[in-house]
């Protein structure tokens, strides 16, 4: 199971590198331009892309956090493999949860 999660982190870490600097390169983008955040959605409502690119950007962030808070719960906490993967699921589920809820928001879906 280490292996397994160990390679998802990794896998989610090298998607997420490219969606980070994308991101921040779009809030870059809109901050230098003075677009307000009525702009931005005007921009990003209905775009499959958008929708598209902040979704896959939520999974990858829930699962690899997921992943590194776990660790942080079995070492630092000293929690049980048990309670580590239970508690981490459910932070998991909750990022998801919340991210997707803001993807549609701004996808206008």
């Amino acid at each position: 199971m280490e292996r397994v999660l160990f390679f998802f982190q990794r896998l989610t870490a090298l998607i997420l590198a490219p969606f980070v600097l994308i991101h921040l390169a779009v809030i870059m983008y809109a901050v230098k331009g003075g677009l307000t955040a009525a702009d931005i959605l005007s921009r990003t409502q209905g775009s499959v892309w958008w929708i598209s690119f902040y979704g896959v950007f939520v999974i990858a962030v829930a699962i690899h956090a997921a992943i590194g808070i776990r660790r942080v719960l079995i070492e630092w906490c000293k929690l049980s493999l048990s309670a580590a993967n239970v508690l981490s699921l459910l932070i998991a589920l909750g990022m998801l949860f919340l991210g997707m809820r803001a993807v549609v928001a701004v996808g206008g879906l």
